[in-house]
């Protein structure tokens, strides 16, 4: 199977183009290939293929094999190889996703995309539809108790689900393999979550880290820095465009409120080209 390496900030996934290659399996694929000692290591697999309905798909599975809906990251990555790989010669284009159509704003420089502006839609607040298990019809600055402590969460979806934790304390001393996981399965959650742990810097600047639900902690994740960023603004602890410090960088978003899409802005990197032999088991 050909694919190409290449992360959104440090967040890292195989990809393949599914307009040439056929992947076998791609759940069992997916937890292969994401192996760091036993396949490529990455964050996840991202499979690029045609659409009825946009002018590229995007399907996106986590390192454990799960399917998710949407990646900010890896959307952005896909838009880089489409037009650097000569797939398009466009620099305006829609990708397909579960969670709904995207449409991108590639930035060229050097005849290769530098950076992308995706329009990731408005976010959900709805608690069913995030889902998360509430009273109220919102999860907008609500107690959620944790390894016998009771945190403060407001819940968006950016087409995926996400928990957005503000702290006081230094959110890079946290030991996030120990209470990202518990709360990914906690029970409020029925469809598991993504935590992001946030310090307010100033009104324009957040601090992130994120565990990701089937991945667990990773440097970078754009659906959860937009979900960050729109929980910072309909709490008031931010306005306009927001700066997300993130572990591998940063990111743009930008959110006027209400109905109104998000939009973020990063870069896209290719790390390399290769081939690798699949397991018999999955040919």
């Amino acid at each position: 199977m050909k694919f190409t390496k290449m992360h959104g900030i440090g967040n890292d996934y195989v990809y393949v183009n599914c307009l040439k290659e056929k992947v076998p399996e791609p759940e069992k694929t997916a937890r292969f290939v994401s192996s760091r000692h036993f396949g490529i290591g990455s964050d996840g697999l991202i499979l690029i293929g045609p659409s009825a309905t946009a002018d590229f798909e995007m399907a996106m599975y986590n390192a454990d094999g799960s399917r998710g809906e949407m990646c900010g990251n890896g959307i952005r990555c896909v838009a880089k190889y489409v037009y650097d790989y000569g797939l398009t010669d466009k620099t305006n284009i829609t990708v397909e996703t579960l969670a709904g159509i995207k449409q991108l704003e590639l930035t060229v420089e050097n005849q290769k995309v530098s950076q992308v502006k995706v329009n990731m839609g408005a976010p959900e607040f709805k608690a069913e539809r995030i889902p998360v298990t509430v009273e109220g019809e919102q999860a907008v600055d609500v107690p959620l108790e944790v390894c016998g402590r009771t945190y403060r969460m407001t819940c968006v979806s950016m087409g995926n689900p996400h928990c957005v934790i503000f702290m006081e304390e230094d959110v890079r001393n946290l030991d996030l393999e120990k209470i990202g996981p518990v709360f990914e399965h906690h029970a409020r959650f029925p469809k598991r979550i993504n935590t992001e742990f946030v310090n307010i810097i100033d009104r324009n600047t957040l601090r992130m880290r994120v565990w990701e639900r089937g991945s667990g902690e990773t440097l970078a994740c754009g659906t959860g820095a937009c979900a960050t960023a729109a929980a910072a603004i309909i709490n008031g602890k931010a306005e306009g465009e927001v700066t997300v410090h993130l572990l591998g960088g940063d990111l743009k978003i930008a959110w006027e409120g209400g109905q109104e899409p998000v939009y973020m802005t990063g870069g896209a990197t290719t790390v390399f080209d290769g081939e690798i032999q699949l397991p018999e088991e999955l040919l």
